[in-house]
């Protein structure tokens, strides 16, 4: 070794410990005086003083000697096996996973997590006591029902009462605050996810307590029960998908308390060799050896520089090879080498700490086995996520830096990031856990009252977006305002530092400019890949899922790492775009290079396209599949299809059911707390290009084969000079440019894959603190206000109402800080430009997609659920504090994805009715509102009318009820009475949410209208189509209505107690508000083009209008009734039923009778009448009835005033103007006239020449060839719909006059 030159690397495989016949070379490294001091003060630093003058100075021959006699302890310390006195039980406590358990659970193979996976399940550990004073920690995952404590071997659980509810067993639950003992009274404070609970127990005293976070909670319970036979376990019991860690010792306590042990003896031998030789390795760190002068120069930590000196080398291997295996263990890595780091950390800047932690990983990578820094490495990182999840909010947030600085330093080493990437943080880790920024529940705790001193709250909720609070506030509330927002800012600034350092983290992972070997970048993409297939598969496995929590934090921090790499390679790459500009190429999506498992594509299974698709991927992108991938695809189908749908179903769950408890092979994300999830992900794989070996012409065709993504390398991503790696198969329409590195895009997938996955869901579930806000915020206002009502002399009532006063107040207090929280780590002006950028990078995507006509289909249908959601988030979720409409390029945006769910809410391409429909609801809820619907306006005119001539299609031939409902938001405010934005008896009940679609105010788009009616006028295919679709569906749900009240009221008049099923209630309300919409449409129908039923030129002019006429007769007979059906169910008022009513449908229905008899032509409304007459249902009292009166006037009176007990059209005043109630009487004033002549000159018809279908109209067809008769209204319905005969079934070919039949045989027959 001394012949090796200073500044040479070392390798710890050709290093090897000095053997005998060097150890005279070795002694002659330095001066032996030198060597003497320089060891002595390394090893003996307490005795540095007295070495030089002992018997034999130090060298490398006795140094092993020396090191073996430092490192002695004490006989008592050694003990590691072997009973302790009061305890009983394996020495390596963990839970009883054999037979101390009832219910079902899914155990962590470390046995210290569980999931509770049935109703209430319960476990014990393996080892108990029976006397002194003992301690054990749970970390708390989740922060539901959970009883956590102590029960004794007798103790008897099942799946309704566990820990706490029987005889010598004892709990504390902090999800509802109590503790128990059979009984139960309030204890303690409530837990939240990532705190710590220590549960104390002194069999000495025989009291037992419990700590939340280090704090004590007081004496639980006293008098336990103690004496032979009398030993408790530490136990728990948890509801379904609950989870908890346990730590017994086997790691440092986090909390320890004086005087109390913890179940499993820490290894206090080891711990000790283990700091003796931190003392030693702090000592070289600190020491530097100056050959040339011959003296020892103290330096800093940060500054020693490990530069080949034999001696320190051989220095350091003594250590490490003591040192290294003690390296391996759980509790000494934390115990030792985690607060040796950490302290480096806490004490110097970042440039120091990053030097120390380098310093310490070369060398271990240097002197240890790759095993053992291997495991090393592992044990390091689990105890700092530990640490970091499980810290509790400070004011400062200094704990979470400091975790997150030291993760950082260890990142920046480039072997070891590498290791950690491809073994650690995806595999065994939960590393998202990094990114996350957990909620303070107990905000004083968090230091939240002395960052937010004043506190405020929006008076008027999140309603109040229009800035009419802000004018109304008083000078208090705005100075009050301007305070809490201050405190926001202070609060937000501290986040934003954490936030910065978890980017810091993101950006190391994917960096791709390492030295040697793989790159960070690529490795991270595969496991990147994998972790969203996990969670893209197990969406219904909840253990398997990463918490939509934290996957928020990670797809923000990611979208920030993302653009700054992809904004670098623009500023070095100018032929690039910046991320303003991103989106996916589409041929990332039919390539095959980019895995998406299982998740449907636009145009259904993968398979089935490749398969009928193959022609244009050859024509279009120049790819061949290759005939093996299609044959194994066609298997796979085959062997999908053939599997029975339960075995499945039950293949991860087959273990559980042989006996409760179960070790995995890997913990679930809800159960360890640091263990990532359980590898039960199948191998994803992508189709790869086989490398060509020489330029492919235009001409030239791609064959494709499966690569595994583990397989995959950086020129399969990046590509080459011939290969394009993620972008094979550009189609002409884009551009030969490239966006960025091919890798991010695949991050960019990944990152809208995120959002779709769990991300949207969770933004909406975290509005609930705001909503919260308001709830309470409105009580505060209402008690207020009846304390200024109250009389003063009513002390007890004042008191009453001052207790509620405070108690609100105080609940608000806490509430509006909690709300900063999540305003600034949720809501915030950076979070809302992460979500626009996303929807904007998925509106390119789309667009982009499209043009590729046919391949479209190959588009993953998150990416247009992805648009559609974010839309709403930013609508809906960020306000009141950030509009969208400060957003930069809103207007535009808004136009875009009007374009795009204009154009495929009926695109033949797509073909999921799951986001067929959520298309339909999206393009309904954007024209409820003023600003959406004028983006729809502002679409290329083609495309409008092609989006209005897809509603007016057919109904039959798919989901109408949404189509429906588009048509009546663009005619709202225009109809009879339809200016309303909620019904008239609804106006005193308070509405769940006004910021629903169907509570906006009407805002009728008089354009589209006009495009409606152009189509319904030019195409004499459209109208009859649509219109027999319409009076088709509204024959069905009105009829369905009419049989669900009938049985709701059977239910309603019987004797015995009855309810009915809210689901019904719910379906019967849903009929009836279909009735009334699709009468809204007819009615914009007859009104913008009356010609398609009162121009009887046209074939099927009369048919419609007589169909019409028969169902509005139908419609006024059921509800307007005397003391009807009808009638009695609105007077019971069952919930589920609140918009039943009779204003809505006779509203719509009166609007459809003026405008037929009043506003049109003379020869149209003779017909209107005529038919309507002619129909047998028609009933002039039911005309009567709209305006009150029982019987219709004689003729040439006045109307008298409307009886008030009734309904009238002429109590909504409000609603319907003085016009159109004149209207109403100018109706009936016709209608009683033209009932009068019509009754004087009808004639009677023999019953035989009446139609056999209907009775009411004489018969007037006969069909060819069978010869059967009916009324032409029947046949021409009928032949609407079917080609059969009513009778005989047989073909109809041709329809004649009955009268010309007639006429023709009797000529026949006289000839």
């Amino acid at each position: 070794m001394a012949s090796k030159g200073a500044g040479m690397s070392f390798s710890h495989k050709s290093y090897r410990l000095t053997s005998d016949t060097e150890k005279s070379r070795v002694t002659g490294i330095v001066p032996e005086k030198l060597l003497n001091d320089y060891l002595s003060r390394i090893f003996s630093p307490d005795r540095a003083s007295t070495v030089a003058t002992s018997r034999t100075p130090l060298n490398f021959q006795n140094l092993p000697e020396h090191l073996d006699q430092l490192l002695q302890v004490d006989n008592e310390d050694e003990e590691s096996e072997g009973q302790v006195e009061g305890r009983l039980g394996p020495s390596t406590v963990v839970l009883d996973h054999t037979g101390g358990f009832e219910g079902l659970l899914l155990v962590d193979d470390d046995l210290l997590g569980v999931i509770g996976h049935s109703n209430f399940g319960t476990i014990r550990s393996t080892t108990c006591v029976y006397k002194g004073k003992w301690v054990y920690e749970v970390l708390i995952s989740s922060q539901g029902l959970m009883q956590i404590g102590w029960c004794t071997i007798n103790c008897r659980f099942n799946q309704e009462e566990g820990v706490g509810d029987t005889h010598n067993s004892y709990a504390y639950d902090g999800n509802r605050v109590r503790k128990w003992n059979v009984t139960t009274t309030n204890y303690g404070k409530a837990w939240a996810a990532g705190d710590i609970v220590s549960c104390l127990i002194d069999l000495d005293d025989g009291t037992l307590s419990f700590s939340l976070n280090g704090v004590s909670l007081g004496t639980a319970f006293e008098d336990l029960s103690r004496g032979p036979g009398m030993a408790y376990f530490p136990a728990i019991s948890l509801s379904f998908k609950e989870s908890v860690a346990f730590n017994f010792g086997s790691r440092p306590l986090r909390y320890p308390v004086a005087g109390y042990r913890p179940l499993q003896d820490p290894p206090r031998a080891d711990l000790a060799r283990a700091q003796k030789l931190l003392g030693c390795f702090r000592a070289v760190l600190r020491v530097e050896l100056d050959a040339v002068e011959g003296r020892l120069v103290d330096k800093e930590s940060s500054e020693w520089q490990l530069q080949g000196q034999p001696t320190v080398l051989l220095t350091l291997a003594h250590i490490f090879h003591r040192f290294a295996p003690l390296l391996r263990k759980v509790y000494l890595v934390e115990a030792v080498l985690m607060s040796f780091l950490l302290g480096a950390v806490e004490a110097g800047t970042p440039t120091q700490a990053q030097s120390v932690v380098r310093q310490v990983l070369d060398l271990l990578w240097l002197f240890m086995e790759d095993y053992e820094v291997h495991d090393c490495l592992k044990q390091l990182m689990m105890s700092l996520l530990r640490l970091y999840r499980f810290s509790p909010i400070v004011p400062d947030l200094s704990l979470q830096i400091h975790y997150l600085r030291l993760t950082i330093a260890i990142l920046r080493h480039e072997k070891s990031r590498k290791f950690l990437l491809s073994n650690v943080l995806f595999d065994v880790l939960r590393s998202a856990v990094f990114f996350y920024i957990k909620s303070p529940l107990r905000v004083e705790e968090a230091g939240l009252q002395e960052l937010i001193p004043t506190t405020w709250w929006p008076h008027s909720g999140r309603e109040g977006k229009d800035g009419k609070e802000a004018k109304d506030e008083t000078a208090e509330q705005r100075q009050r305002r301007r305070a809490y927002e201050r405190g926001c800012q202070r609060l937000k600034k501290r986040i934003e530092v954490v936030e910065e350092l978890q980017v810091q983290i993101l950006k190391l992972l994917l960096n791709n400019k390492d030295n040697g070997g793989e790159a960070s970048r690529y490795i991270f993409l595969t496991k990147f890949r994998k972790f969203l297939q996990e969670n893209a598969s197990g969406r219904g496995n909840m253990p398997m899922l990463c918490p939509p929590e934290y996957m928020v934090c990670f797809l923000h921090r990611l979208i920030s790492a993302l653009r700054y790499y992809w904004d670098e390679y623009k500023d070095s790459n100018p032929h690039a775009s910046f991320s303003g500009e991103a989106y996916i190429p589409p041929q990332i999506f039919y390539n095959g290079k980019v895995d998406y498992f299982d998740l449907q594509r636009l145009g259904g299974l993968l398979s089935h396209l490749r398969k009928t698709l193959k022609d244009d991927l050859a024509s279009k992108a120049n790819i061949l599949i290759d005939p093996l991938e299609l044959q194994a695809a066609t298997m796979d189908d085959l062997d999908e299809d053939e599997e029975p749908a339960p075995a499945a179903a039950q293949r991860p769950t087959q273990a559980l059911a042989i006996g409760g408890a179960l070790p995995l092979p890997r913990p679930g994300w809800l159960s360890s707390p640091t263990l990532g999830r359980a590898n039960r992900f199948l191998s994803t794989a992508a189709v790869s290009l086989m490398t060509p070996r020489r330029p492919l012409s235009t001409s030239e065709k791609v064959k494709v084969r499966t690569l595994s993504a583990e397989q995959r390398t950086r020129e399969d991503i990046e590509g080459s000079h011939w290969n394009e790696g993620l972008l094979l198969g550009r189609p002409p329409e884009e551009p030969e440019q490239p966006l960025t590195e091919n890798s991010l895009l695949e991050v960019l997938d990944g990152a809208v894959m995120m959002y779709n996955l769990s991300v949207h869901q969770q933004l909406g579930k975290m509005v609930g603190v705001s909503d919260d806000v308001s709830e309470y915020a409105m009580a505060l206002r209402d008690t207020e206000d009846k304390l200024r009502r109250c009389p003063k002399r009513r002390k007890d009532i004042l008191a009453e109402l001052t207790k509620s006063q405070k108690v609100f107040s105080e609940k608000l207090d806490h509430l509006s800080r909690r709300l900063a929280w999540v305003h600034a780590t949720v809501y915030s002006q950076e979070k809302m430009l992460d979500i626009y950028w996303l929807l904007r990078v998925c509106l390119r995507t789309i667009e982009h997609g499209d043009r590729t006509g046919s391949l479209f289909a190959f588009m993953p249908e998150f990416y247009l659920s992805v648009a559609i959601n974010s839309y709403s988030a930013l609508k809906n979720y960020f306000g009141p504090v950030h509009s969208m409409e400060e957003l930069p390029g809103y207007e535009e945006t808004l136009t875009r994805l009007a374009a795009i769910l204009a154009k495929h809410f009926a695109d033949t391409r797509i073909v999921g009715t799951d986001i067929r429909d959520s298309l339909m609801q999206a393009l309904a809820s954007y024209v409820c509102y003023p600003h959406s619907l004028r983006a729809v306006e502002r679409i290329p005119e083609e495309q409008r009318i092609a989006m209005v001539r897809s509603l007016l299609a057919p109904y039959e031939q798919r989901p109408w009820a949404q189509t429906n409902w588009i048509l009546v938001r663009l005619w709202r405010g225009c109809g009879f009475g339809y200016r309303y934005t909620r019904l008239p008896h609804l106006l005193k009940t308070k509405p769940e949410d006004a910021n629903l679609p169907s509570l906006q105010k009407p805002c009728p788009s008089t354009l589209l209208q006009q495009h409606m009616a152009d189509l319904l006028r030019q195409d004499p295919d459209v109208a009859p189509s649509f219109l027999n679709s319409v009076l088709n569906q509204l024959n069905w749900a009105f009829s369905e209505f009419v049989g669900m009240i009938q049985e709701i009221q059977q239910a309603a008049e019987r004797l015995e107690r009855n309810f009915v099923d809210s689901r019904q209630l719910k379906v019967c309300a849903t009929c009836f508000d279909l009735s009334v919409s699709l009468l809204r449409v007819l009615e914009m129908t007859i009104t913008l083009v009356p010609e398609i039923f009162l121009d009887w030129s046209q074939p099927t002019s009369e048919m419609l209008l007589r169909r019409l006429a028969q169902l509005l007769n139908q419609v006024l007979n059921r509800v307007t009734a005397e003391r009807n059906l009808f009638d009695r169910v609105v007077t019971l008022r069952l919930p589920g039923l609140e918009s039943v009513d009779h204003y809505p449908i006779l509203v719509a229905v009166t609007g459809i009778l003026v405008r037929l008899l009043v506003h049109g032509p003379a020869s149209g409304t003779d017909r209107a009448t005529s038919v309507l007459l002619a129909d047998p249902c028609f009933q002039l009292r039911s005309i009567c009835y709209l305006l009150g009166q029982p019987e219709p006037p004689a003729p040439g009176t006045a109307l008298p005033a409307p009886d008030q007990k009734r309904f009238s059209l002429q109590s909504y005043t409000d609603y319907i103007s003085v016009e159109e109630l004149a209207q109403v009487e100018q109706m009936l004033t016709h209608l009683t006239s033209a009932s009068a002549q019509a009754a004087a000159a009808s004639l009677p018809t023999s019953e035989e020449d009446l139609c056999p279908i209907c009775y009411a109209h004489p018969i007037s067809a006969v069909f060819q060839p069978c010869g059967h008769k009916s009324c032409k209204a029947c046949i021409n319905q009928h032949l609407m719909n079917n080609k059969d005969c009513f009778f005989c079934k047989a073909t109809i070919v041709s329809v004649e006059d009955w009268e010309k039949a007639a006429n023709s045989s009797a000529t026949s027959s006289a000839a």
